[in-house]
């Protein structure tokens, strides 16, 4: 394909910013134009969860790039702007400010939003969510005079909050409506390692539980439960997962299915439009079936953005197949994932769960599905590198302290 003259870029974020900076890094010297939602210079998320709740980070320690870097690599940066419309025919982006901006490749790198609890008294004071850098700042704020809250979704955030408020000394109670923490991601075995870990920092779970309505006046006091259950809080966290921002796109007629559809180049059905991130759906071979999948993790972000830049600056015609991989931090647990581990038919553990480090093997139809791991970094690390190369790990193997992980990690061909 010939190189494009100007790319515009819709989102601001993790992938919307790295496909810009590769774009360089590539050799592109046409125009790259960069749209964000939000004010100010893009900035890194995972750290909101964490560091910055913690009074470890502030806003200029997790920004992704400083002012200068924008200057000097000649992106230009749109903070702060609204794409309102694609004209496909045209080849511009209109702008909620009224500008139209042209393009002769589009990448949309929307993002997701936060789900909105579908409940009574969620608009009440106290109930909020944590996706941007403005929700940071205002949950760091009311944690440091909350006395009790209420995490909504034992997910990632949920769990990763739940942590920060506990070390502080507030009373903590998750509500999830599965049976488990983190279910659709990890194994039962797992799951449990770390649901005793935040209980033994004091944290409470209700499992199999609904929110069906916030109680206050004004102010949130807390939270009723479908089974007449009530929970006293003064700060609630909503963490019940996303939705993928794809309605600009199927207003363009682009093909959307929970998330922009691409394929395995990362492109849309309209050759001068590609998608990537947390909005997009596409083909992946790590996956227990052969629909796409909508991947939220940063690695994702990065690497799918490097792909479609490689593919635009003329570099790389190869398909997107990177290793999917996760982590979150949870107190003084680092949960890493590779892999796409559900569903998986065997979990095989290796480590030593009661001493506070282990890993689980997770095997569909024989073959290696997805690792997790925590506080085993070398586990993940081997994780990764078998799960690219196609090695034929066996669950004895994987279950055998004394196999060496490294030598087959290495020996094994790179699957095609």
């Amino acid at each position: 394909m010939s190189r494009p003259g100007t790319v515009l870029v819709l989102g601001a974020g993790q992938a919307g910013f790295q496909v810009a900076a590769s774009l360089r890094e590539d050799g592109f010297d046409g125009r790259v134009v960069l749209v964000g939602e939000e004010p100010g210079l893009p900035y890194q998320r995972p750290p909101l969860s964490k560091a910055y709740l913690t009074g470890k980070a502030d806003a200029v320690a997790v920004r992704l790039r400083p002012e200068k870097f924008f200057t000097e690599h000649r992106l230009e940066l749109r903070a702060g702007e609204r794409a309102v419309r694609i004209d496909r025919v045209g080849r511009r982006v209109a702008l909620a400010s009224g500008e139209s901006l042209p393009y002769d490749h589009l990448v949309l790198a929307l993002g997701a939003r936060n789900r909105a609890l579908p409940v009574p008294g969620a608009e009440l004071d106290g109930v909020v969510q944590l996706r941007t850098l403005t929700d940071a700042e205002g949950l760091r704020q009311r944690l440091e005079r909350a006395g009790e809250a209420v995490v909504v979704g034992a997910g990632f955030i949920g769990l990763e909050f739940a942590a920060v408020a506990a070390a502080r000394g507030v009373a903590v109670t998750v509500i999830e409506s599965t049976d488990r923490p983190m279910a659709r991601s990890l194994s039962p075995a797992m799951s449990a390692f770390f649901r005793d870990a935040h209980e033994r920092q004091d944290a409470r779970f209700a499992f199999g539980a609904t929110v069906v309505r916030v109680l206050g006046d004004g102010r949130a006091t807390g939270v009723e439960t479908a089974d007449g259950r009530r929970f006293p809080a003064d700060l609630v966290l909503v963490g019940i997962g996303v939705v993928p921002n794809a309605e600009l796109a199927a207003e363009a007629g682009l093909a959307v299915a929970d998330g922009i559809v691409v394929d395995e180049h990362l492109a849309t059905g309209d050759p001068a439009i590609s998608a990537i991130g947390d909005c997009a759906r596409h083909p992946c071979r790590f996956a227990g079936s052969d629909a796409p999948v909508r991947i939220e993790s940063v690695q994702n972000a990065v690497d799918q953005a490097r792909c479609v830049a490689a593919r635009l600056a003329g570099r790389s015609t190869a398909p997107y197949a990177a290793v999917p991989w996760f982590w979150s931090d949870q107190g003084a647990l680092k949960l890493q994932i590779a892999g796409l581990a559900t569903p998986h038919n065997r979990a095989v553990p290796r480590g030593d769960p009661a001493a506070g480090a282990f890993s689980v093997f997770c095997f569909r139809g024989g073959r290696l599905a997805g690792v997790e791991s925590a506080n085993r970094p070398l586990d993940h690390v081997f994780a990764r590198k078998l799960l690219a190369n196609g090695a034929d790990l066996t669950p004895e193997q994987a279950a055998d302290p004394g196999f060496d992980l490294k030598a087959l990690a290495a020996a094994a061909p790179r699957a095609a």
